[in-house]
């Protein structure tokens, strides 16, 4: 009687081992998960204490988002090891309901609402699957790689454009250090060390930027060492139309990204995925962003990051990313934990992030590599596909004279490159003259 293989997402490993992993994925997307709240508390007007609460709200409601994602429930959850986040998408959107009078009252009644939508036609948007061969699926996760490239360069740089030393030498210099003892570990460790590359890395640097003084733990004693997270703590949410009409544009996007990185994260992991597996990733999604706004926090998605430390470590398994969930709960639960994280400078994150994200790049060209480019077709589909993906990456206000809807689709790259190469898919690989859709091997 021969065995069920196991998934490679089903692998198992010590405890240790697998809290360790889940660390990396912690300190890999954790100046991501807090721009968010940091952003929309500073538009709301909110008073420091009140801005530390929708960070430790983010905190909390992303972990449990990445268990659901990880483990899942019966209809709920991939089981991939895919960790959720507060999205970027929705950020400016929710910056201008919130700066138009209506406050975090009408902004978490309008992420509710248009959630719930999206919980309703998650199943439908799951079937776009046949529409992601390789051809598209090898220029998204390329583009995904690629629109991160200038948060590692941001990130290394200093992290904040306003501050005195924001580009020095000292700044890169210190990246330039992290990224070094990554490649170090790699060229001479053995197979533990390789997988443990990015924390100790991370380690390496922040203990130099404290002997140096770019960074110090003095603030670490300072405030709740335990805190439980509120509920509504900024009172009912209220449910304004135009705020939901315009949410649900950023819902669709977000649908369209956890797709993507859905799609790119079973390439990498090398498992199986199908509508059915999508449409329980994308509820999953949804339904952690209709509730998130009750624990004060906003819509979460994907984190395309998280994705190249699973192709960079070649740890495949849920378990180690949901081990990173229940990190992010702690956080959320003891504020303390969470600024000795915050602790760690920008620029060893940008050294880390130059590698993370380069391989997520590297991954997506690895899967254009299986493509045919004999009629050239395809040669056009990933052409213009990425193209349009650089677009908003190397120019951020080229659809500033657009209208809204048009700036909120396209003016993230991995949402442009995802709609253009299904598009141009179903044109020249789909559309027969005078047939219906079919898809063409």
């Amino acid at each position: 009687m021969s065995l069920t293989p196991v998934r490679p997402e089903d692998t198992r490993y010590p405890a240790g081992k697998t809290f360790a992993w889940g660390l990396q994925h912690v300190l890999t997307m954790y100046g991501g998960i807090i721009a968010p709240p940091l952003i929309i508390g500073s538009a709301a007007g909110l008073h420091a204490s009140e801005i530390g609460m929708l960070v430790t709200a983010a905190l909390f409601v992303s972990g449990f988002a990445t268990l659901l994602q990880a483990l899942g429930l019966p209809g709920f959850g991939s089981r991939l090891p895919l960790v959720q986040g507060v999205s970027f998408a929705g950020v400016a959107t929710m910056v201008t309901i919130v700066s138009g009078g209506g406050g975090l009252p009408v902004v978490f009644g309008a992420v509710i609402a248009s959630s719930l939508i999206g919980l309703l036609i998650a199943p439908f948007f799951a079937h776009i699957i046949r529409f992601f061969p390789p051809v598209v699926t090898g220029t998204v996760i390329t583009i995904i790689g690629l629109s991160l490239m200038p948060v590692a360069a941001r990130w290394a740089m200093g992290g904040n454009a306003k501050a005195a030393d924001w580009g020095a030498p000292s700044n890169i210099g210190l990246a330039a250090l992290t990224l070094a003892v990554i490649l170090l570990l790699n060229k001479l460790g053995n197979g533990g060390l390789k997988r443990l590359a990015i924390l100790l890395a991370m380690l390496v640097g922040t203990l130099f930027a404290v002997i140096s003084g770019k960074t110090d733990f003095s603030a670490v004693m300072q405030g709740d060492f335990v805190a439980l997270p509120g509920v509504m703590s900024f009172g009912l949410p209220v449910f304004d139309l135009a705020a939901i009409l315009s949410m649900l544009l950023i819902v669709l996007v977000l649908l369209t990204e956890t797709t993507a990185g859905l799609i790119a994260v079973s390439e990498i992991v090398e498992t199986d995925i199908d509508g059915k597996r999508i449409a329980s990733g994308l509820r999953a999604d949804m339904l952690t962003s209709a509730l998130a706004p009750l624990f004060n926090s906003f819509p979460q998605s994907a984190f395309a990051q998280n994705i190249g430390l699973v192709a960079m470590t070649g740890i495949k398994s849920r378990y180690v990313v949901a081990a990173g969930g229940v990190i992010l709960v702690i956080l959320g639960l003891l504020p303390v934990l969470g600024r000795v994280v915050a602790c760690i400078p920008m620029p060893v994150l940008g050294g880390a992030g130059v590698v993370l994200f380069g391989t997520v790049a590297a991954s997506g060209i690895r899967t254009l590599a299986k493509v045919d480019y004999k009629d050239n077709m395809n040669l056009v589909i990933v052409a213009t596909s990425i193209a349009f993906g650089m677009i908003p990456i190397v120019m951020p206000a080229f659809y500033d004279q657009f209208p809204g809807w048009v700036r909120t689709l396209l003016h993230s790259g991995i949402s442009a490159a995802c709609l253009v190469s299904v598009s141009l898919n179903i044109l020249f690989n789909c559309l027969k003259r005078g047939e219906t859709i079919s898809i063409r091997s």
